[in-house]
Order: C-alpha cells, then sequence, then structure tokens
C-alpha cells in the first residue's frame, strides 16, 4: 500500500509540473506598478543595459547625472528639453525611464538614488507638458552599468537615466 501511494505522489508531482511548462514562454508578461495593478510588458523587450535608449531611439538622449546627484547640469537640461520635444512629436510613445548609478555606494543606496534620478527626470518631463501616464521609472541602481571600469570616465558612463519605449 505504501508503495502505491508513493507511486502516485511521484506521478503526480511530475505530472503537474509538466502542466507549468511551456516551451513557448518566453518569460515576463506583466509587471506590478507602483500603485498595486499590473501593467503588460512587451516581451520582445531586451533588458540588458543597452536594451533602453542607450543611443539606439532616434530623438531621444540619455541623460547623465554628476557623482551622487540627481540634479541636471545645463547640458543635460538640453537634453531633456529636446527629449520632452520627441515625446511631445510622439504622442503615441509610452517610456519607461530606467534610473542607474555607476558602482560606488551600497546596493540599497544606488537603488534609492537610481530612483531619485528616474522620477526627476519624470517630473521634469510633466512640468514640460508631456502626460505623466506617458511615463514610468524604474530603478537598476548599479546593477546594469554600460561601462564596467574604474575610470572616473568610465563611471560617469554609468551614471544615467535612459528611456525604454514601452508603446
Amino acid at each position: 500500500m505504501k508503495k502505491l501511494l508513493l507511486s502516485l505522489m511521484v506521478v503526480s508531482m511530475v505530472s503537474g509540473c509538466a502542466l507549468f511548462r511551456n516551451s513557448k514562454d518566453s518569460g515576463v508578461t506583466s509587471e506590478t506598478t507602483g500603485a498595486g495593478g499590473t501593467a503588460n510588458v512587451d516581451s520582445s523587450m531586451n533588458f540588458a543595459p543597452t536594451g533602453s535608449d542607450a543611443g539606439a531611439i532616434a530623438g531621444l538622449q540619455t541623460i547623465r547625472f554628476n557623482y551622487d546627484s540627481d540634479a541636471l547640469s545645463d547640458g543635460e537640461q538640453q537634453k531633456l528639453d529636446a527629449n520632452a520635444d520627441w515625446l511631445k512629436s510622439n504622442a503615441a510613445a509610452q517610456l519607461t525611464i530606467e534610473g542607474h548609478c555607476d558602482q560606488r555606494g551600497s546596493t540599497e543606496y544606488n537603488l534609492s538614488l537610481g530612483e531619485r534620478r528616474a522620477n526627476k527626470v519624470k517630473q521634469m518631463l510633466v512640468a514640460k507638458g508631456v502626460a505623466a501616464n506617458r511615463l514610468t521609472t524604474t530603478s537598476f541602481g548599479k546593477e546594469r552599468p554600460i561601462s564596467k571600469g574604474d575610470s572616473d570616465a568610465d563611471m560617469a558612463m554609468n551614471r544615467r537615466a535612459n528611456f525604454v519605449l514601452t508603446k
């Protein structure tokens, strides 16, 4: 009797696990929003550091930050102005703004700083007339560097706000 129960249990577990396997499953299909709801995610999105704008979206420019700051320099402000103009010209586009940091500091601190950077860029775009519901933010902190070097120039490349088309 024990052998029969054990056999049935093993068969049930194997067949149950097979129900959840789907070879066509591409991974993540939705994510939790800040309001606690869910939003569909484009399954063709590239989650590598170069999957965001990184110069790939004609008309959008990455915003760079000074060390340990979420303030924009005059040059970065001009880039943001151009990005706002692009968004106004492409009214159907929806973006996720990704906040990134260099490798210095703790993971927790950099996630917080990346969030402040992304939110600052969103606030400034909204102030320039872009609808807030077209923009979402996320922070990757120091987890997705473009440059892995330790020079000042390498680290400066990683202190950024990138843009990802979500629609």
